[in-house]
């Protein structure tokens, strides 16, 4: 089998694209194939070029890649787009009236088999063919996504089908693409990170989600929607996002664990909520799903250039953690995690994403739900003292939470500074015992703090530093590294805050070159590792153009960087 192949499918919003690749995914990953799914699309309904893009093989992949093996065009403008991506052996898949003149094309009369709706479906026999794939394995899949409430589409579907495998075993040409045989896998989940994210956070005792839809974080709540009702998660919809963020706080202080979904624009009208959350230490988990800005910015595009504003997004003083996964795997463990940290420090935590991430898929094996304890908010009632104080000046900063109408004892809470019970004050020393008291909270979540991956020996001669969702590029760039000999880890950062020097500090110290590696254009996480830590990472590779991180993009970053010298 193939080691890896890249198979991209182009063209305009509306004309089946994401069809043909999910159907495809689904039909790989049943039958114990690796793949990595990656999708880029402009923010329109309708036109724009789109693409859908599998890299499958022997595996596993945890990033995309930038050469085309195989290319599927519904438009023309697909193949003048990735004309110089195509490898020397690629397949071009194209409607006869736009095939171009190159080696490999395969121009197909989609108009002789078929009604214009059902290309789509002929495109994906096709493929089929090419891979070895079963019939019937992807007729299955198809059977799946329309369901038997429309077997007169069932019919059409399949007469295409047909059509298209006695056509393309005529007309294809010798090829190596053809899968092996390989046993179905164990049961796998084929999920992307804002699935993840939202079984996660379902999984960790999430009771109400508000929400104002904003690409790429939309998602995360369109997957909790599907299984509110199984899981007993209200959600809300709001007027805007000033009214989600306070609304989740609102359910929070009654004892639901809550969450609100965004991206960089919508956060940006939730600041104020934020610091409401401090003041009145009411846990919410934040997810952030980044994408390039200022404003709109570039909508459906991929970054990572809001940790700096999410550091310090809300006015004042108070404790926060950020949680950046960097896999489906920690989208789904780190949420859950978020959420109880959130309740057991009484603060607002947050989730960063992006949209490469968000939208990015691969199979991974079920969760282990043993492991799953789901958050219970509030204490009880018999383990606060009397009288009842909501923020009761403590060691650790922690003061009992009682739930309103949960007890006979009386919980008050104000966005104003206040004293112990919760009323209004201005008192100057209860001012200063209070931040005080909440500062104190930050030791706990210096004391959870998720410690950085290092995917390497100590010492190396090159350690790339990373964190959030370029994690899988640049875990492949190290790969092909070593594979030539080079000394080179990677140190991952799953959190970005607080960051704990004695968990890194002599990782970096030990190392001969370390390089950034971010998708912004400044070096943020470099900055605040030598805020925190004192260590000046001498040399960055950053990419802010709206796409994600692959190996290749990191490894001609690194030829660029004339500082960094690797010893074979």
């Amino acid at each position: 089998m193939p080691r890896d192949i890249h198979l991209l499918i182009g063209g305009e919003a509306g004309q089946g694209l994401v069809t043909i690749g999910q159907l495809l995914s689904k039909t790989l990953v049943r039958a114990g194939y690796e793949i990595f799914v990656s999708q880029s699309y402009h923010s329109r309904i309708r036109g724009g070029h789109n693409t859908f893009a599998i890299r499958l093989g022997e595996g596993p992949f945890s990033a995309p890649r930038e050469s085309i093996d195989i290319l599927v065009a519904l438009n023309a403008e697909t193949v003048t787009l990735h004309l110089e991506q195509l490898t020397g052996r690629a397949l071009v898949i194209a409607d006869a009236a736009f095939a171009p003149d190159l080696p490999g094309t395969i121009a197909v009369p989609f108009a002789e088999l078929g009604p214009e709706p059902l290309w789509n479906t002929a495109a994906l026999a096709l493929l089929g063919n090419i891979l070895g794939l079963s019939s019937e394995a992807l007729y299955q899949a198809v059977e799946t996504m329309l369901g038997k409430k429309h077997p007169e589409a069932l019919a059409e579907n399949r007469e295409i089908m047909e059509k298209s495998r006695e056509w393309a075993a005529r007309h294809v040409p010798e090829h190596d693409f053809t899968l092996t045989t390989t046993a179905p896998a164990a049961d796998r989940l084929l999920l992307n990170g804002n699935e993840a994210i939202a079984l996660g956070a379902l999984a960790g005792g999430l009771k109400f989600c508000a929400f104002y839809p904003m690409t790429p974080a939309t998602s995360i709540v369109l997957e909790l929607i599907t299984h509110a009702e199984t899981m007993g998660c209200v959600f809300e919809q709001a007027e805007d996002e000033i009214g989600a963020i306070n609304m989740a706080i609102g359910a929070a202080f009654a004892g639901a664990p809550s969450m609100v979904a965004t991206s960089g624009g919508g956060f940006a009208l939730m600041a104020e909520g934020v610091s409401l959350a401090g003041m009145t230490e009411t846990p919410v988990l934040i997810a952030v799903a980044q994408r390039p800005g200022p404003a709109t910015g570039m909508p459906t595009r991929t970054e990572q250039a809001d940790l700096e504003f999410v550091l310090h997004a809300g006015h004042g003083e108070f404790p926060r953690a950020i949680f950046a996964p960097g896999s489906i795997e920690a989208c789904y463990h780190l949420t859950q995690k978020a959420l109880a940290l959130a309740e057991r420090s009484q603060s607002p935590i947050f989730l960063l994403t992006d949209q490469f991430l968000a939208d990015s898929s691969r199979p991974i094996a079920p969760f282990d739900l043993a492991a799953i304890t789901p958050v219970i908010a509030g204490v009880e009632p018999d383990a606060a003292v009397t009288p009842y104080q909501r923020y009761r000046f403590t060691d650790n900063g922690l003061s009992p939470r009682l739930l309103p109408g949960m007890s006979e004892q009386l919980v008050v809470a104000d966005s104003d500074e206040h004293d112990e019970d919760g009323h209004i004050s201005e008192d100057h020393g209860v001012r200063i015992g209070m931040v005080e008291k909440r500062l104190r909270k930050f030791t706990l979540l210096q004391q959870e703090a998720v410690a950085p991956e290092l995917n390497g020996e100590k010492g190396a001669d090159l350690l790339l530093v990373c964190w959030g969702s370029s994690q899988g590029p640049v875990q492949e760039a190290v790969a092909v590294l070593r594979e030539k000999g080079h000394s080179v880890a990677m140190l991952h950062f799953p959190q970005v805050w607080p960051l704990v020097p004695d968990q890194f500090l002599d990782l970096l110290q030990a190392s001969g070159k370390v390089v950034c590696v971010e998708g912004n254009a400044t070096g943020q996480f470099a900055r605040l590792i030598r805020g925190e830590s004192g260590f000046a990472i001498p040399a960055r590779i950053t990419r802010y153009d709206g796409l994600p991180f692959t190996a290749r993009y990191i490894l001609k970053g690194l030829e660029n960087l004339a500082a960094v010298e690797v010893r074979p």
